[in-house]
């Protein structure tokens, strides 16, 4: 048996000096030999394990999806809800306001074509035929016919300005249709024979006027002759 050993015989590689052990692994069967049942089992019983954490994990993830769906849906409702209701109470508070403005415009303009008529009233009322004479007669009926061409002229005026004293519903104001700077009627839309009942209405009196004061002056004439 020589005495000289060789250099390779009882070496073992996992512990040389200067490399590291190599980690053991627990499901590597020894090389050469067939997986045990108990490893099996055990490798089969970690992965139900993993798939069950990972199930676990997807539903977590599902649930945190279907939160933020949720949360961006709500979140557009309300910029979406927010801008739409912006703008209609915005717009909506403009043509209140422009309505208020006509409803209280033709409120005054009522009040003061009431005060008229009851004027025009009470002077028709006033008027007392018996009290005329064969002297006051012309000057009295020229009076008379005078109130009542002036009352004739308030209630055609507060007919064309106010549509309800013609049977007709007041129309609605547009928003974008200026209003009307000084209310008078439109006399484009009136026939031929109205124009005439109203240029005759303002020009009676003065006729009735002209007429009286011929008269008068004739009077006066043949007295002196």
């Amino acid at each position: 048996m020589s005495s000289e050993q060789d250099g390779t015989e009882f070496v073992d590689d996992d512990f040389q000096p200067g490399q590291p052990a190599a980690p053991a692994n627990p499901w590597a069967a020894p090389a050469g030999s067939a997986p045990t049942r108990e490893q099996v089992d055990t490798r089969v019983v970690e992965a139900q394990q993993k798939l069950a954490e990972l199930k676990r994990q997807q539903e977590d993830l599902e649930r945190e999806r279907a939160s933020l769906e949720e949360t961006r849906r709500r979140q557009m409702e309300f910029h979406n809800g927010r801008k739409e209701l912006l703008q209609n109470l915005t717009r909506g508070a403009g043509l209140l306001e422009e309505a208020e403005f006509a409803s209280r415009r033709d409120a005054e303009l009522m009040a003061r074509t009431m005060v008229e008529f009851k004027d025009a009233l009470a002077k028709l009322q006033a008027i007392n035929e018996e009290n005329w004479t064969q002297e006051n007669f012309n000057i009295e009926l020229t009076r008379a016919l005078t109130t009542i061409e002036n009352a004739r002229m308030e209630w055609n005026s507060a007919r064309l300005k106010l549509p309800v004293l013609a049977g007709e519903s007041a129309p609605v104001a547009s928003p974008s249709a200026a209003p009307a700077a000084s209310g008078m009627p439109s006399f484009a839309r009136l026939g031929f024979w109205q124009l005439c009942r109203i240029g005759l209405g303002f020009t009676w009196p003065l006729l009735l006027v002209a007429l009286l004061a011929l008269a008068i002056f004739t009077a006066i004439l043949l007295r002196h002759h």
